[in-house]
C-alpha cells in the first residue's frame, strides 16, 4: 500500500503528501501493460515496493526505434490494438505525453526523475524514488515547532509514541495507541492521561470518559 506523509504547513494546518504522484505510478503501470512483449513467456509484469522506491518491470526490451535516450520524445507502439483501446478509455496518452508527464509530476513533487533501465536487455524497468529521509526530517522539524526538543527528550517510549501519533494523524485514540505500542487499552489510557495531567502536552476531546468517539490532540 502506498503511504502518505503528513506535516504542518505554514498556516498551521496538516498537509498530506503522497509517497509518489498518482499519475506517475498509474501511467507506469499502464505503459507496462500497453508496451510489454506478450511473446515473452515465463514472466509477468511485476511491481515491487521498497522503503525508498517503487519498481515496475515489464517483460521484453524497448520496442523498435525506442531507446532509453529518446523514449521521452519517440513514439512507437508494440501493441497498437491494446494502445488504441486504452486511448479510447483515456488511460494512454498519445504522442508520448505520458512519459514526459511522469518526469514533470515527479519534479513538481520535488522527487528525483524517474529512472528507466533495461536489466539484462530483456525487460524494461521503471524506478520511482521517494524522499522518505527528507520527509521524515521535515516531519520531525515540524513536531519540534509544537513541542520543544527538551520535552521530547524527556518522554518515555510510550509517551513519545503517543505524541508522534497525535502529531502525524492530527489526533490519537487509546485504541490506536494500544495497537501501536502492543499493549492493552488500559495502559494506553494511562499514558495518554499522564500526557494531559502531568506533561500538559495533550488535550482530551469527548462527551464523557465512556464516549466511544473520544480522542486526544496536541495542545
Amino acid at each position: 500500500m502506498l503511504r502518505e506523509f503528513q506535516f504542518l504547513g505554514p498556516d498551521g494546518k496538516f498537509q498530506t503528501v503522497p509517497e509518489y504522484p498518482e499519475f506517475a505510478w498509474f501511467e507506469g503501470l499502464v505503459n507496462a501493460v500497453t508496451h510489454r512483449d506478450y511473446s515473452f513467456r515465463g514472466d509477468d509484469i511485476r511491481v515491487s515496493m521498497f522503503d525508498d522506491r517503487l519498481e515496475i518491470i515489464s517483460p521484453g526490451a524497448l520496442p523498435n526505434i525506442v531507446t532509453l535516450d529518446n523514449m521521452r520524445t519517440t513514439r512507437y507502439s508494440r501493441n497498437p490494438r491494446i494502445a488504441r483501446t486504452l486511448v479510447e478509455f483515456g488511460w494512454v496518452r498519445e504522442l508520448n505525453e505520458g512519459v514526459k508527464r511522469i518526469y514533470t509530476e515527479m519534479q513538481n513533487s520535488l522527487l528525483n526523475d524517474p529512472v528507466y533501465t533495461e536489466p539484462g536487455g530483456a525487460r524494461v524497468q521503471l524506478t520511482l524514488e521517494n524522499n522518505i529521509v527528507a520527509r521524515t526530517v521535515r516531519r520531525s522539524e515540524a513536531l519540534e515547532d509544537k513541542v520543544s526538543p527538551e520535552v521530547i527528550a524527556s518522554l518515555g517510549e510510550y509517551e513519545l509514541a503517543a505524541v508522534r501519533l497525535a502529531f502525524a494523524n492530527g489526533r490519537v485514540t487509546a485504541r490506536e495507541l494500544a495497537a501501536h505500542i502492543g499493549r492493552n487499552r488500559r495502559t494506553a489510557s494511562r499514558v495518554l492521561g499522564k500526557l494531559i495531567e502531568e506533561d500538559g502536552l495533550l488535550e482530551w476531546h469527548g462527551s464523557s470518559h465512556n464516549d466511544p468517539k473520544q480522542f486526544y490532540t496536541i495542545r
